[in-house]
Formats: C-alpha cells, structure tokens, sequence
C-alpha cells in the first residue's frame, strides 16, 4: 500500500484546490444555502469541463478513465471548499452506480450524459425508518406487463429536486432473508407519480422526500436483474461511505486551519490566544484527529479501489474514526473561536453545520462501530 500521491495526482489536487478557491468561495457556499436548487448551473458546467464528472467514467463512455483514488482526492478537495450540489450525488448514484451493475446499454446511454454534466443523478436508499441495511428497504416494485410499479417513500435523498434520474434501491420480493429481492432501477425524476419534497437540514443541504406512487418503470431500467441488487448496492454503498470520509477529512482539514490561523490573530490580554496552553492542546488535539482521519480513509480508500478482503472492515472503521474524529475537530474550532464561532456571519460556522451532515450519511459512529464488532466475530 503506497499512500503517497502519484504526480498526476499531486496536479489534480494543486489545480481542483485553486480552481475552488477562485470559483466556490464562502460567498458562493452561502449564497447556495438560500438558493432553491442548491447548485450553481454556471459552476456545473465549468467542473464539467475539467471532466470532473466523468473523472473515474471509463473514455470509452466519455470520461476522463482515472481512477477511484483520483475521485477520493478530488473529494476531499470539494470538503475543503464545502462545494455545494449535486456533484457526489452524481458520482455515487449515477457513475459509479452504472459502472458496478449497469448494462452495456445503459452504460452507452447515460454514462456520457453523465461525464458532460448533461445529467444529474441521485442515489435513492434510505427511507423514514432511516435504516442503512436491507430490512430498512420497503418501497415496493410489482411486475405488471414489461413494466414495474413503484410505491412507497425515500427520505433524506440529496438533490433529487434538481436531479434527472434516480437509481432507486426497491424490493422486488420478499425472501428468507431481507437481502433477499432487492431491486436496483433507473427512474427518471419527472416520471409521473413522484413527488418531491425539500427538507430543512442543520447543514442547510438539499435533502428531499421523495414519494412514488404507481410509478412505472420499464424493465429495461433494472440494473443488474431483478432480485439481485443488493450485492451491487453493498458495493456502491462501500464506495460512497468513503467518499463521504473524504468530503470529512477535507472539511476538518480547511476547520483546523481556519481555527489555527484565528489562534494567532486573536489578541487578549496583550498576547495572542494561541499562545495559552488551553488553545495550544486544542490545536495539537484538531491536527491530530485531521491527520488521522486522512490516513484511515486513504487506507480504505485503497482496500476499496483494490478490492481487498478486508475492505468491508475497512470502510467501516474509517467512517466510524472520521466521523468522531471531525467532529471532535469542528467542535475545538468553535471553542478556540469563542462567542464569535456560533455566529453565522462568521465562516467556521459552516464547517460545523456541515459536519453533522457528513457525520450521519451512510451511518454513524454507533452504527459503523458496530459493524467493525462484527467483523471481528465478537
């Protein structure tokens, strides 16, 4: 395992940090939480033509052919800056959702839509019970002619007021097991019978309620087969947790260096702040945990990319370690920068309403915890 970036990556990272600090500033990243679509069409299209969006779609389909590595650097670039939108929405419930069990066909058809930002796309998973494994799927899809009928709803869906496609995780059947007849299907947002609704998150992210009700979609929009997408869904989700670790690290990272900088510009009673202890082991304690957290997601990073045995453990421990650990790191940002931090005028703000947000996709602490417990067969 290689850790260090390649010099294609190091250029990825160097150009996507300036890139952002010019095109998403703070201002941008607070005019998007007012905004009604969240994102700003005019930086889709830019990011777009960098080939962002198709950044790990393979040429052949109009991408840029680089890998999941490439895609968790750029991640962490995007946490750095908070860019808002659809853009991992896109990633995980279009690109890489098409490449682990789509068809030729619908690779053909929609990975090049994807890769020119002609298309977004959302992942839809999780449903009022909020629950992150197979028994929480209970949207319903029946068989009727060369179609199927959905009904029921999905929750805490990012950008699918905005989005053209949702790849829907539904149940087919029901089997011995709850893994047992899940379905993954290709619905077009504006089909007949959905609906749409915002929700006012602490992060100020566009996360909807969808509701399906007698919505028809053809056959050929399952991907991978009926009653067999949970092992294509377990590798998605595998993948988009530690997306979301990377969006983390870069957040704590931009927190901690926000907060440092403070430290040494704040002055009381005649001497900077950073030079008390207090403030000086709250530092020592923020760039540990960054560090941390970056190793332990570039190390499942790689077992993911590599498809290592151990990558399920993997994942699991660094979204259980990042999600402690950067909320450890945006809560000492607060407390270095006193009444001001809890102040939405002031910018450190954002990175702590943002965290929770990062914190709670694709499962908690507790929950990843748990599944580590797991794994060692205790």
């Amino acid at each position: 395992m290689d850790l260090g970036l390649s010099e294609e990556q190091e250029l990825l990272k160097n150009f996507a940090r300036d890139f952002l600090e010019k095109e998403c500033p703070e201002k941008h990243v607070r005019e998007m939480e007012e905004d009604e679509k969240g994102y700003s069409p005019e930086l889709w299209k830019k990011m777009a033509e960098q080939g962002w969006q198709g950044l790990i779609i393979p040429e052949q389909y109009g991408g840029s052919g680089m890998g999941f590595i490439d895609l968790i650097i750029l991640t962490e670039e995007f946490g750095r800056a908070l860019v808002p939108g659809p853009f991992i929405p896109t990633a995980v419930g279009g690109a890489i959702a098409l490449l682990e069990g789509g068809s030729d066909e619908q690779k053909q058809q929609y990975l090049p839509k994807i890769a020119s930002g002609e298309q977004i796309w959302t992942l839809a998973f999780t449903e009022p019970s909020a629950r992150f494994d197979a028994e929480g799927v209970e949207l319903e899809a029946k068989a009727e002619g060369d179609s199927f009928v959905l009904n029921g709803t999905k929750l805490f869906i990012r950008d699918a007021h905005v989005s053209d496609c949702l790849t829907v995780v539904a149940r087919t059947k029901k089997g011995k097991k709850a893994e047992d007849g899940i379905t993954l299907f290709i619905v077009d947002s504006k089909s007949p019978g959905i609906s749409v609704t915002q929700l006012k998150t602490i992060a100020a992210d566009k996360q909807c309620e969808v509701k399906f009700e007698n919505v028809q979609v053809p056959k050929a929009n399952v991907i991978g087969g009926a009653d067999k997408g949970w092992p294509i869904f377990q590798r998605i989700a595998r993948k988009a947790t530690v997306i979301e670790c990377a969006f983390l690290v870069g957040l704590a990272q931009k927190d901690f260096e926000i907060s440092v900088q403070y430290a040494k510009d704040r002055i009381q009673f005649g001497r900077p702040i950073g030079s008390f202890q207090a403030i000086q082991h709250k530092a020592a304690d923020m760039v540990t945990d960054v560090d941390g957290a970056r190793f332990i997601m570039y190390k499942a990073a790689w077992s993911v990319a590599e498809d290592m045995p151990e990558a399920d453990i993997d994942v699991h421990m660094a979204k259980a370690w990042c999600s402690e650990a950067t909320r450890r790191v945006v809560a000492h940002g607060q407390q270095i920068h006193g009444g001001i931090g809890f102040t939405k005028e002031y910018i450190v703000q954002l990175y702590f309403r943002r965290q929770k947000a990062g914190e709670l996709a694709w499962g908690d602490t507790d929950y990843h915890r748990e599944l580590v417990a797991q794994g060692l067969k205790i």
